[in-house]
């Protein structure tokens, strides 16, 4: 018996389910079951033409170690992304626990994101480093692929620092929480 899609938001992620059906994946059901996989929250900036960009990002992974390469998952709606694409350099910031504010704010449309945030530019890409954070990933722009409803851009990691000093920021089931004590 083949299930039909009950809305556009309706997923076929596999060809066969039970009884050679079509599994029914919501948009809803999707974020229900994924939501419970704790991820670490960032930042990702860059420069542009005005100034410093940003936008939090959860989807963030290493990829390779030789070259050394990073992914990020960005929303297609994102206003943020496409001047960091044209500078073809970003900074992935790693959210310390506290940083919720920050997260909220960087996830925030119109908002004038950097009027309270503290920075400095990064060594090599001038990409901003935001203070008080786990670590940063510099990076080149190698390029950006299609990921349904989000971009996946890869990027080539140029530099890179980290402190111990404090717990990660993570989401889990979409509330805020934190590595540590």
């Amino acid at each position: 018996m083949s299930a039909t899609p009950a809305s556009d938001d309706a997923l076929h992620l596999r060809p066969e389910g039970p009884a050679g059906g079509f599994p029914l994946v919501t948009a809803a059901r999707f974020r229900a079951v994924l939501g419970r996989f704790p991820s670490g929250v960032t930042v990702v900036t860059g420069m542009g033409e005005r100034g410093p960009v940003g936008l939090t990002v959860q989807g963030f992974m290493s990829v390779s170690l030789r070259p050394p390469l990073v992914l990020v998952s960005v929303a297609r709606t994102s206003r943020s992304w496409p001047v960091i694409e044209r500078s073809s350099a970003f900074c992935v910031n790693l959210l310390a626990a506290g940083q919720e504010g920050l997260a909220d704010v960087m996830a925030t449309r119109g908002a004038d994101k950097f009027a309270d945030v503290r920075w400095r530019p990064s060594v090599v890409t001038g990409s901003p480093v935001l203070d008080g954070g786990l670590g940063h990933v510099d990076c080149r722009l190698e390029r950006v692929d299609d990921g349904g409803d989000h971009l996946l851009a890869l990027g080539r990691v140029v530099d890179l620092g980290h402190t111990d000093a404090v717990p990660g920021l993570l989401r889990f089931r979409g509330r805020y929480g934190s590595t540590g004590p």
